[in-house]
Protein backbone atom coordinates (compact mmCIF):
# COMPACT_ATOMS: atom_id res chain seq x y z
CA UNK A 1 0.00 0.00 0.00
CA UNK A 2 1.22 3.41 -0.80
CA UNK A 3 -0.26 6.69 1.68
CA UNK A 4 0.54 9.56 -0.25
CA UNK A 5 0.67 12.68 1.68
CA UNK A 6 -2.39 14.13 3.02
CA UNK A 7 -4.61 11.18 1.50
CA UNK A 8 -7.47 10.27 3.24
CA UNK A 9 -6.68 6.41 1.87
CA UNK A 10 -3.77 4.31 0.78
CA UNK A 11 -3.91 2.83 -2.71
CA UNK A 12 -2.56 -0.66 -3.91
CA UNK A 13 1.44 -0.32 -4.71
CA UNK A 14 2.00 -3.96 -5.95
CA UNK A 15 -0.29 -7.06 -5.34
CA UNK A 16 -3.72 -6.78 -4.72
CA UNK A 17 -5.04 -9.45 -7.53
CA UNK A 18 -5.33 -12.38 -4.78
CA UNK A 19 -2.77 -14.59 -3.48
CA UNK A 20 -0.99 -16.69 -5.98
CA UNK A 21 2.24 -17.16 -7.81
CA UNK A 22 1.38 -15.67 -11.21
CA UNK A 23 3.82 -12.18 -11.77
CA UNK A 24 1.14 -9.93 -10.19
CA UNK A 25 0.21 -11.54 -7.51
CA UNK A 26 1.66 -11.91 -4.07
CA UNK A 27 1.02 -14.63 -1.12
CA UNK A 28 1.57 -13.74 2.23
CA UNK A 29 4.52 -11.02 2.00
CA UNK A 30 5.97 -10.56 5.15
CA UNK A 31 8.86 -8.76 4.35
CA UNK A 32 10.47 -5.92 2.25
CA UNK A 33 13.02 -4.15 1.57
CA UNK A 34 14.29 -0.58 -0.28
CA UNK A 35 16.88 -0.68 -3.01
CA UNK A 36 17.11 2.74 -3.73
CA UNK A 37 20.22 1.79 -6.23
CA UNK A 38 17.19 0.29 -8.64
CA UNK A 39 14.23 1.95 -7.10
CA UNK A 40 12.34 -0.94 -6.15
CA UNK A 41 11.24 -3.02 -3.90
CA UNK A 42 12.41 -6.70 -2.59
CA UNK A 43 9.68 -8.59 -1.41
CA UNK A 44 9.63 -11.59 0.74
CA UNK A 45 7.03 -13.64 -0.93
CA UNK A 46 6.52 -15.81 1.97
CA UNK A 47 3.63 -17.76 0.77
CA UNK A 48 5.51 -18.34 -2.64
CA UNK A 49 8.87 -19.17 -1.25
CA UNK A 50 10.77 -16.48 -3.14
CA UNK A 51 12.07 -13.07 -3.32
CA UNK A 52 10.66 -10.78 -6.08
CA UNK A 53 11.92 -7.70 -6.99
CA UNK A 54 9.23 -4.88 -8.29
CA UNK A 55 10.55 -1.93 -9.96
CA UNK A 56 7.94 0.93 -8.92
CA UNK A 57 7.73 1.64 -12.83
CA UNK A 58 6.45 -1.79 -13.79
CA UNK A 59 3.23 -4.32 -13.11
CA UNK A 60 5.02 -7.37 -12.55
CA UNK A 61 7.84 -8.43 -10.25
CA UNK A 62 11.11 -10.13 -11.15
CA UNK A 63 12.08 -13.33 -9.39
CA UNK A 64 15.42 -12.62 -7.63
CA UNK A 65 15.61 -16.06 -5.56
CA UNK A 66 13.39 -19.50 -4.97
CA UNK A 67 10.87 -21.09 -6.93
CA UNK A 68 8.80 -19.27 -9.84
CA UNK A 69 6.24 -21.58 -9.36
CA UNK A 70 6.09 -21.31 -5.65
CA UNK A 71 7.64 -24.76 -4.79
CA UNK A 72 8.80 -25.13 -1.04
CA UNK A 73 12.62 -27.28 -1.35
CA UNK A 74 15.73 -26.65 0.58
CA UNK A 75 18.01 -26.89 -2.53
CA UNK A 76 20.34 -23.96 -3.12
CA UNK A 77 18.14 -22.60 -6.05
CA UNK A 78 14.84 -23.01 -3.73
CA UNK A 79 13.35 -21.33 -0.29
CA UNK A 80 10.61 -22.40 2.54
CA UNK A 81 9.02 -19.84 3.95
CA UNK A 82 11.44 -17.17 3.15
CA UNK A 83 10.89 -14.08 5.67
CA UNK A 84 13.24 -11.46 4.98
CA UNK A 85 16.29 -10.67 2.95
CA UNK A 86 19.02 -7.26 2.48
CA UNK A 87 21.34 -5.91 0.28
CA UNK A 88 24.65 -5.56 0.94
CA UNK A 89 26.55 -2.14 -1.03
CA UNK A 90 27.58 -4.98 -3.69
CA UNK A 91 23.89 -5.96 -4.29
CA UNK A 92 24.65 -9.39 -3.24
CA UNK A 93 21.51 -10.55 -1.19
CA UNK A 94 21.12 -12.18 1.93
CA UNK A 95 17.98 -14.40 2.73
CA UNK A 96 16.10 -15.34 5.78
CA UNK A 97 14.97 -19.07 4.36
CA UNK A 98 12.91 -19.91 7.94
CA UNK A 99 11.58 -23.51 7.51
CA UNK A 100 15.40 -24.39 6.40
CA UNK A 101 16.58 -22.52 9.07
CA UNK A 102 19.79 -20.83 7.22
CA UNK A 103 20.81 -17.76 6.13
CA UNK A 104 21.49 -17.74 2.02
CA UNK A 105 23.59 -15.73 0.48
CA UNK A 106 23.05 -15.11 -3.36
CA UNK A 107 25.72 -13.15 -5.02
CA UNK A 108 24.63 -9.85 -6.90
CA UNK A 109 23.29 -11.43 -10.30
CA UNK A 110 23.41 -14.99 -9.28
CA UNK A 111 19.92 -17.53 -8.74
CA UNK A 112 22.17 -19.85 -6.79
CA UNK A 113 22.80 -19.34 -3.41
CA UNK A 114 25.13 -20.78 -0.66
CA UNK A 115 24.29 -21.42 2.92
CA UNK A 116 26.59 -18.82 5.03
CA UNK A 117 24.47 -19.21 8.60
CA UNK A 118 22.84 -22.42 9.83
CA UNK A 119 22.39 -25.94 8.57
CA UNK A 120 20.14 -26.71 5.94
CA UNK A 121 16.70 -28.47 7.51
CA UNK A 122 18.72 -28.39 11.12
CA UNK A 123 17.19 -26.89 13.56
CA UNK A 124 19.13 -26.17 17.07
CA UNK A 125 20.51 -24.45 19.93
CA UNK A 126 24.18 -24.40 19.41
CA UNK A 127 25.90 -21.22 17.92
CA UNK A 128 26.37 -22.81 14.15
CA UNK A 129 22.08 -23.89 14.08
CA UNK A 130 19.26 -22.06 13.87
CA UNK A 131 15.50 -22.53 14.61
CA UNK A 132 13.29 -20.31 12.47
CA UNK A 133 15.48 -16.98 11.34
CA UNK A 134 13.40 -14.41 10.63
CA UNK A 135 15.11 -11.04 10.42
CA UNK A 136 18.16 -10.02 8.65
CA UNK A 137 20.39 -7.17 8.75
CA UNK A 138 24.12 -5.77 8.17
CA UNK A 139 25.95 -3.40 9.92
CA UNK A 140 28.69 -0.99 8.67
CA UNK A 141 31.35 -3.59 8.39
CA UNK A 142 29.00 -5.81 6.59
CA UNK A 143 28.48 -8.30 9.70
CA UNK A 144 25.46 -10.00 9.53
CA UNK A 145 22.69 -9.88 12.36
CA UNK A 146 20.15 -12.80 12.65
CA UNK A 147 16.75 -12.58 14.46
CA UNK A 148 17.08 -16.31 15.41
CA UNK A 149 13.29 -16.65 16.47
CA UNK A 150 12.45 -19.74 18.49
CA UNK A 151 16.04 -19.73 19.71
CA UNK A 152 15.23 -16.51 21.40
CA UNK A 153 18.48 -14.30 20.34
CA UNK A 154 19.69 -12.15 17.88
CA UNK A 155 22.98 -14.05 16.45
CA UNK A 156 26.24 -12.23 14.99
CA UNK A 157 28.07 -13.72 12.00
CA UNK A 158 31.24 -11.63 11.29
CA UNK A 159 31.76 -10.88 7.57
CA UNK A 160 31.87 -13.02 5.07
Amino acid sequence: MVYPKNAPNGMVAFGGQGSGVNRTQLWTPVGIYLDYVSNSLLIANHGAHNVVRWIRSERQWILMAGDINGIASNTSTTLRWVTDMILDPMGNMYVADRNNHRIQLFMSGEYVGQTIAGVTGVSGINASLLNNPWCVKLDNQLNLYVLDTYNHRVQKFLRY
